[in-house]
């Protein structure tokens, strides 16, 4: 575990998991009494079977030093132990902080790779024909933009998907507090997390854009890069929060209408 959480935590795309961690765990003090009376032991012969399946490849995974695999496996293992303790109806009590709990690690290198070169290549043509729009000497090739006598590129990190993943664990966290009892709105407000989540980070780039260009490179890459990330992710958080005061007394009008 020291060593997932050293590898992943000091980065960006983990920077979420000890919010995770510790609002997961509270989250499972606060389910526990009504998990409790469902305890109910399950045969040995299963738990004995899924951990023969999840301890090799946790050790081939740990060997390999694949970080993101043996960040999930372990918890895998970890959730079995926790069900030969406490069995399946008691853990379906709990399933909100449990699948809650996984975003504490980062998704494999794989699926970052699949889904962020798309969204790089997007963010860079969109902020390119925004900022065009705007007289400004813009262009550019791929995931290279090229803007007065500057060069940048988009990388991983600006293409969205390490706030994505920490926009999604946060209100999710949120969604639940409030919404738990109505799973309907629940689901209504978590289709709007991945379009908030792309176009804070849209506006992150642009940012980045014109701080390059009008206060120079150094500048831009320096206190105000990383900033610009956590200032973007804050304003996509309040969105999520507004949406849901906006959208809540229409949803309460609705339903009242279809109950009349």
């Amino acid at each position: 575990m020291s060593f997932v959480i050293r590898e992943t935590w000091s980065g960006e795309e983990g920077a979420h998991g000890p919010i995770v961690l510790f609002t997961g765990l509270w989250l499972l003090w606060r389910e526990w009494p009504q998990a409790k009376a469902e305890t109910q032991t399950p045969p040995v012969v299963r738990v004995v079977a899924l951990l023969a399946i999840l301890l090799p490849l946790f050790v081939f995974a740990r060997i390999t030093q694949i970080v993101e695999l043996e960040g999930y496996l372990m918890y895998g293992a970890l959730l079995v132990v926790l069900y030969s303790v406490i069995g399946g109806a008691a853990m379906r009590k709990l399933w909100f902080p449990l699948l809650y709990l996984a975003f504490i690690f980062p998704p494999p290198e794989s699926v970052v790779a699949a889904v962020t070169t798309p969204l790089k290549m997007e963010l860079s043509r969109v902020s390119i024909a925004f900022l065009s729009a705007f007289g400004y000497p813009i262009g550019g090739e791929g995931v290279r933009i090229f803007i007065g006598q500057y060069e940048l590129l988009v990388a991983a990190a600006c293409s969205g998907l390490n706030s994505i993943v920490s926009l999604t664990a946060i209100s999710l966290f949120y969604i639940y507090i409030r919404h738990q009892a109505d799973l309907r709105y629940a689901g209504l407000l978590v289709l709007f997390i991945l379009p908030v989540a792309i176009a804070a980070n849209f506006f992150r780039v642009v940012t980045l854009i014109l701080l390059t260009y009008h206060a120079g490179e150094a500048t831009a890459q320096g206190f105000l890069h990383d900033f610009a990330g956590i200032f973007m992710f804050a304003i996509a958080l309040a969105v999520i929060f507004a949406l849901d005061e906006l959208i809540r007394p229409i949803w309460e009008r609705t339903g009242r209408r279809r109950n009349d």
